[in-house]
């Protein structure tokens, strides 16, 4: 991988990664393919919406369908039939979402398997090898996320346990292939924050990624962490912010200098048909869009908009119909890689806080 910044407006970076499977342009907002699909869309959906990139999760494809199986298809690419790059977590943010069917200890994790119940043992050293079968273009290290809030003392053995397993993959990895990110933790203590990147600063890592937000917190203290890691993040390598969010929090995170994002939101919303459009929120199932004849959104690109009236969709997702899923599914990435667009554009042009406060009023109006 290669990262070149391109163009900067304040904070905020206009940049562009470059891998053997093709360039992503950034900011860039990763869609979720924990299984190896993102719900409901097929691969085409995703480059019709303009997704370059996407995630899988190491965890749930090693448990579901299994390495071996993914392995004899010559990896997750081939697998799934996505031929862009593919960033894989290592399970780290299931060390905390799981926290009922796992142990810790300094050598690794324990899962239960929520689906069967089978023990499944993951440390720094698997979780990279189960990546590099992947065949991930960006390959995560296996951190401990403590959750919201923390103590003083979950901070700290979250820091000291995740630089441990960060130096460990750091070994495991090697030369090997595709590009190994470190995992900035400390929950919203700026003082722990800064002690683990220092940490983590000598290590060889192509990237760095702030882990453990969007777990609860209120955005002011996000936000805070990400004002406090921007003056310390090497200015030369990427900056990826692990799970975030609605299209406010990604719009305040990229003028803090933050490159890379996922999330289930968009995916998560459309199936539940809360909709993002450039007039604010639109909640399809209230009653009065039974008979609208209107697109979703007049402005956007996607199959459903071009094609199809709110009425239409309203009933798709009132009788349970599967295309609902879709449609309203790809509406809702479409909208987030079209203002991952239209913020690209704005930083190239030096406009990114003006474009930045019409976009705080749209979302105060709505």
């Amino acid at each position: 991988m290669e990262f070149e910044c391109l163009a900067r407006d304040g904070d905020a970076r206009l940049g562009r990664l470059r891998f053997a499977r093709g360039s992503v342009e950034t900011p860039a907002f990763m869609p979720v393919g924990t299984y190896g699909s993102v719900k409901g869309l097929d691969c085409a959906d995703l480059l019709a919406s303009g997704s370059q990139m996407i995630l899988g999760n190491t965890l749930h494809l090693a448990l579901r369908p299994g390495v071996e199986v993914i392995s004899r298809f010559g990896g997750l690419h081939a697998f799934m039939g996505w031929s862009g790059p593919i960033l894989t977590d290592s399970g780290g943010f299931q060390v905390m979402s799981l926290a009922s069917l796992r142990t810790i200890d300094d050598d690794g994790v324990t899962f239960r398997a929520p689906v069967d119940g089978r023990l499944f043992r993951l440390t720094p050293e698997r979780a990279i090898a189960i990546q590099e079968a992947l065949g991930s273009d960006v390959l995560m290290v296996l951190d401990h996320c403590p959750p919201y809030p923390a103590t003083a003392g979950e901070i700290e053995a979250s820091i000291a346990r995740s630089t441990l397993w960060a130096a460990r993959s750091c070994g495991a990895h090697g030369e090997g292939s595709g590009a190994l990110f470190g995992i900035v933790q400390g929950g919203v203590d700026i003082p722990s924050r800064l002690r683990s990147f220092e940490a983590l600063k000598p290590m060889a890592f192509a990237g760095f990624a702030i882990g453990g937000l969007a777990v609860g917190e209120p955005a002011r203290e996000r936000l805070a962490v990400l004002d406090a890691l921007k003056t310390v993040l090497p200015p030369d390598r990427p900056r990826y912010l692990m799970g975030v969010g609605k299209p406010a929090d990604l719009v305040a995170a990229i003028m803090r200098g933050v490159d890379l994002f996922d999330c289930v939101l968009p995916t998560r919303n459309g199936r539940n048909a809360h909709l993002f459009t450039t007039r604010g929120i639109l909640r399809l199932r209230n009653a009065r869009y039974r008979s609208d004849e209107n697109p979703i959104d007049a402005d956007c690109p996607c199959l459903a908009c071009r094609r199809l009236s709110r009425a239409y969709l309203h009933h798709l997702d009132r009788v349970g119909d599967p295309l609902a899923l879709r449609l309203l599914s790809l509406h809702n990435l479409t909208y987030y890689q079209m203002l991952l667009g239209r913020v690209r554009q704005a930083i190239r042009e030096g406009r990114l806080v003006s474009l930045a406060k019409d976009f705080e009023a749209l979302e105060e109006s709505t």
